[in-house]
């Protein structure tokens, strides 16, 4: 089988001709730079810039050397963008190795700190001294009225202003389904397009995540609304996002971390209220506009929610 086939025989639940292989399909997959640097010396591979494409959590582009020999059957929409040196900006690790990030989000130092700030200067994100990965530190609807436009409030949030690879390259549909369909002509991995369409992490992202729950606990009506606003915002961006790189993708991978250690942040009625349908809405729309797998990355111990993701379309 060619890894795509391999992915997709897995996915319907009948049995391929090996076990699939995931490294670096998606962030929750990747692999942090040190490590990737010692696995290629490990591997005996010889050096390549080493490029950090996710500039919040820290992630290595994983290069086709590897790919090819671990086997791996995946590979995410974002390696068919940042291809040229020019995409790329100098910066160093915390142990002095040098590495490359997205010239879009080059941290600026702080005292004791490196920062990843807006053009206007707020500090989105901070990595101290020692640290390996960037934390929030700034949520724009913390002390703020819920009337501002959600695309502006994007900008002031760690995870949506930090973009990883299309970001900005990508700025409009023609590039987008450009970069998607030479991606799909260069590989025959299955091809994850990483969408988002947070909706739990949403709010705990803007507002803060202990505001965020008392908000769905304490304010019911003005959790829905919220929610009916960044639900709208979500489908309208899933129309453009599989208009545009529908054809070439294999899998959609959405986003919303419902788990901790030991069991769901959220009871499976809050979850039934507040977010499965509109999961479902969205889950759907993603099946009717393209022949695509739905995927939702997901920390945490959430079995016993499981029965209502298969039953919104995950």
């Amino acid at each position: 089988m060619t890894s795509r086939e391999r992915i997709l025989t897995a996915l319907n639940h009948r049995e391929p001709d090996r076990v699939p292989i995931d490294l670096s399909g998606h962030r929750s997959s990747g692999i942090a730079p040190l490590a990737y640097a010692r696995l290629r010396r490990a591997l005996g591979l010889h050096e390549v810039p080493l490029r950090i494409y996710d500039p919040i959590q820290q992630l290595a582009v994983v290069d086709e050397d590897v790919l090819n020999l671990l086997g791996v059957d995946t590979i995410e929409l974002g390696r068919g963008f940042a291809l040229n040196d020019a995409d790329w900006a100098d910066w160093t690790l915390q142990d002095g190795t040098p590495c490359q990030m997205p010239v879009w989000a080059l941290p600026q130092r702080g005292e004791g700190e490196w920062l990843l700030r807006t053009p206007n200067g707020i500090s989105l994100g901070r990595m101290p001294d020692g640290a390996d990965f960037f934390d929030q530190c700034h949520w724009p609807l913390l002390n703020s009225t819920d009337d501002r436009p959600l695309e502006d409030v994007m900008r002031e949030c760690l995870w949506t202003a930090a973009a990883s690879p299309p970001g900005p390259l990508a700025a409009d549909a023609e590039t987008l389904a450009a970069g998607a369909r030479r991606l799909r002509d260069r590989t025959g991995r299955a091809i994850l397009g990483l969408f988002g369409g947070n909706l739990l992490e949403m709010g705990q992202f803007l507002y803060r995540m202990d505001r965020f729950m008392e908000m769905l606990a304490g304010e019911p009506l003005r959790a829905h609304a919220f929610l009916d606003r960044l639900m709208e915002m979500h489908l309208a961006n899933l129309e453009r996002f599989l208009a545009a790189v529908g054809p070439y993708i294999d899998i959609i991978v959405f986003g919303d971390d419902l788990g901790g250690q030991n069991r769901p942040l959220i009871s499976p009625k809050m979850y039934r209220e507040f977010f499965k349908p509109r999961h479902s809405r969205m889950w759907r729309r993603a099946k009717e506009l393209a022949n695509v797998k739905v995927m939702l990355h997901c920390c945490g111990a959430v079995r016993p929610l499981l029965p209502d993701l298969i039953d919104a379309g995950l």
